[in-house]
């Protein structure tokens, strides 16, 4: 069961086709356990009223910076002071971008500035506001500035279009405010093994063969899964940010180096992602000094590659093979059509699919959009934050996980 037992939730509303349904969020925010409190944006009241607001809430809901009234004791500051969480629904597009370049000129962009409580953001529009660059590169502002995003979802909307911008459900939103310690964690006593990152294959001490990754979808799924309540092992490829202190982090360069640490720690791991980007291919013999220019007047040279392991592979047929083993593939053209071919020929339970063709989620972006890939079925998540493809792949991830793990052996089920 949730619970929000005694937290302040303060509810901030814009105008947005979504807010129809705050007074459910309302409700179902005060029976986890919550008192709530309303500010609504200058137009939100054009889809749903104070009154009805006010009844679920218990509280009179505030609209208005100039409310003499409220104002005489500095109320903006005192609702401020007043929240443990502050939650936007619907964030319109309007709304982020006001906060995103610091403005304040209304109640509820006034509070979010004077606030120090977490402020949460529901974004909620039309999918292809929610895709232009504009709004990406706020959500990316935010994101910076500290506010965390929670969703959108991907569906049907109310102009008839189909996309992502849907605001999350009520009980979504509900399930996302509870912190960790109080909510239900799918993979609380599990073990998880992440691989992330490129690696580098020398070529002499001075080149080096390697790719573009930047290993933060990796160090995302990392965080997601240790939010979701597993022991996590990090096995990072060079150059890669710094991750959470709670995560066991092994550093290494080659692909050698890679497949040696995930061979030492495999044993007794439960679920494995190999989100690397590991190189195919290194040269048979390194030189140990640089390689100078020959000066001839034919300038090629030559480099002998030979194929690196498998690391995924090998981790799927190995004696020691965690419950599920799930692989990424990254490609340009067929992408579909290869990305099936990886997860039958290499004995996967499941394949993210990134088409890095797109410069909006290659490897270097803030931001992805992958299609989950398991058995017959696919899911495609939309552009978002890397967190937030990783929240919803662990999400995903953790029920495979569970009907694997029931299919095979029901009495290890976790309590």
């Amino acid at each position: 069961m949730l619970d929000l037992k005694d937290q302040k939730i303060l509810l901030g509303i814009s105008a947005g086709i979504a807010a129809y349904k705050t007074p459910i969020l309302v409700r179902a925010l005060r029976a986890a356990g919550a008192q709530v409190q309303v500010i609504m944006s200058a137009n939100a009241h054009r889809f749903v009223t104070a009154t009805s607001l006010q009844a679920v809430s218990g509280n009179p809901v505030r609209e208005n910076l100039w409310d003499s009234e409220a104002e005489a004791a500095m109320g903006h500051i005192e609702l401020a002071r007043w929240a443990d969480r502050l939650l936007i629904a619907p964030a319109t597009a309007n709304l982020m971008a006001k906060l995103a370049h610091g403005m304040a000129d209304e109640l509820l962009t006034t509070v979010c500035l004077a606030t120090t409580a977490p402020v949460f953001l529901a974004p909620a529009m039309n999918q292809q506001m929610y895709q232009h660059p504009a709004t990406q590169s706020n959500m990316n502002r935010l994101t910076d500035l500290g506010y965390q995003l929670l969703g959108p979802a991907s569906g049907e909307q109310a102009c008839g279009e189909e996309g992502p911008g849907r605001m999350l459900e009520p009980d979504e939103l509900v399930q996302a405010l509870t912190p960790a310690a109080a909510r239900e964690l799918p993979l609380k006593g599990r073990r998880v093994m992440i691989t992330a990152g490129p690696t580098v294959e020398a070529i002499d001490p001075v080149r080096y063969i390697s790719n573009h990754s930047s290993g933060l979808q990796g160090i995302s799924l990392a965080e997601a899964a240790r939010s979701a309540g597993a022991t996590v092992t990090l096995i990072a490829g060079p150059n890669v940010a710094a991750c959470d202190q709670s995560i066991h982090r092994v550093d290494v360069t080659s692909a050698l180096d890679m497949q040696a640490a995930v061979t030492s720690h495999i044993r007794g791991i439960d679920l494995f992602i190999g989100v690397a980007a590991v190189a195919d291919y290194r040269a048979s013999q390194p030189a140990s000094t640089k390689i100078k220019r020959s000066g001839e007047a034919n300038p090629n040279f030559n480099i002998e590659l030979v194929e690196n392991p498998d690391i995924i592979a090998g981790v799927a047929k190995s004696a020691h093979r965690p419950i599920v083993v799930i692989g990424f593939a990254a490609e340009t053209n067929n992408t579909h059509e290869h990305a099936r071919a990886k997860l039958n020929q290499k004995g996967l339970d499941a394949i993210v699919l990134n088409d890095v063709s797109d410069p909006r989620i290659g490897f270097n972006s803030p931001t992805n959009a992958v299609t989950f890939i398991h058995g017959n079925g696919e899911i495609v998540l939309p552009l978002q934050t890397k967190q937030q493809v990783a929240n919803n792949l662990i999400s995903k991830i953790t029920q495979i996980f569970a009907r694997q793990l029931a299919s095979t052996n029901p009495d290890s089920m976790p309590e």
